[in-house]
């Protein structure tokens, strides 16, 4: 088995879906939980050296925090709204509780810097609408520089790809301090509508050294240390979502990347074609179609 593709269960806690550290990955600073709370329970978690955001996958919650109460109203799925979220820092000691059952994703930073908690209203987390054709797919930017800037290190967002498409796509790298890119761990973690579905993700470097074409299912995680990673393909009957969690060792935060030199000229093909019109696939208000 690849060790940067984690194929759902290999990485749970208990009754948790995924506790992914620094340490599990073999990097220094990006991380990933995935809690599950029954109807009525309540959970307290220890952030230590990570900020993180409290996102429902499935469901809402309430998350206290330093002396702040926030409700989030959540979503029955990824697939059918975009979510409220909040941001929690390092240091605190967090309570989630849920009235129905909630699923959240916690994506997480190793960081310095201690900031305050702060809620995010799904109203203004832009949707984004990328590439053409069938390179078509709804980018939620909840949590990206120039967007969300009360962050130490951690950079995350969400995608759609409605299924036949691609997403991810030229292929692209983020594991150099050069012009146009900066050094970032990425976490993916996807969900895949419909029983026994399935997509495709590739990673690779340009010297063969790590060549990997994986089957994803629906909560696993890939593990992105270097190299150019995508496409993502949603196969057909199955749409595809990822949480992207990005983290590195720059001094401000950004997601800046580089094609691959060899595809960045299919981003010249997309003036021609039309976009796919079942994106954008969901918004604040819930699905679009």
């Amino acid at each position: 088995m690849s060790e940067l593709h984690r194929p759902h269960g290999t990485l749970a806690d208990g009754d948790d879906p995924i506790r992914l550290g620094p340490e599990d990955a073999g990097w220094t600073y990006t991380g990933l939980r995935v809690l599950r709370l029954a109807a009525g329970a309540t959970r307290t978690i220890e952030t230590g050296e990570f900020e993180a955001f409290v996102l429902p996958l499935s469901g809402g919650c309430q998350v206290e925090v330093d002396g702040e109460r926030f409700s989030l109203q959540g979503r029955e799925s990824v697939f059918t709204r975009v979510t409220d979220f909040a941001y929690v820092p390092r240091d605190a000691s967090v309570t989630l509780s849920t009235v129905e059952g909630c699923e959240l994703a916690l994506p997480m930073a190793k960081c310095t810097r201690r900031l305050t908690p702060k809620y995010g209203p799904a109203s203004e987390v832009p949707v984004e609408v990328r590439g053409a054709g069938q390179a078509t797919r709804q980018v939620t930017n909840f949590g990206v520089p120039g967007v969300w800037d009360h962050a130490d290190k951690l950079n995350a967002c969400e995608l759609i790809t409605p299924d036949g498409n691609w997403s991810s796509y030229p292929p692209h790298k983020h594991d150099e301090a050069t012009e146009c890119e900066v050094v970032n761990e990425e976490i993916y973690y996807f969900r895949i509508s419909g029983d026994g579905g399935f997509g495709l993700h590739r990673t690779y470097t340009a010297d063969g050294s790590l060549d990997e074409d994986v089957a994803v299912r629906d909560g696993d995680v890939f593990l992105i240390p270097r190299g150019y990673h995508g496409p993502c393909v949603a196969a057909p009957g199955y749409p595809m979502y990822y949480l992207n969690v990005l983290a590195g060792p720059a001094d401000e935060r950004s997601m800046a990347f580089c094609d691959d030199p060899a595809h960045t000229w299919i981003r010249d093909t997309w003036a021609g074609q039309a976009l796919d019109p079942r994106c954008p696939v969901t918004s604040a208000e819930g699905p679009v179609r």
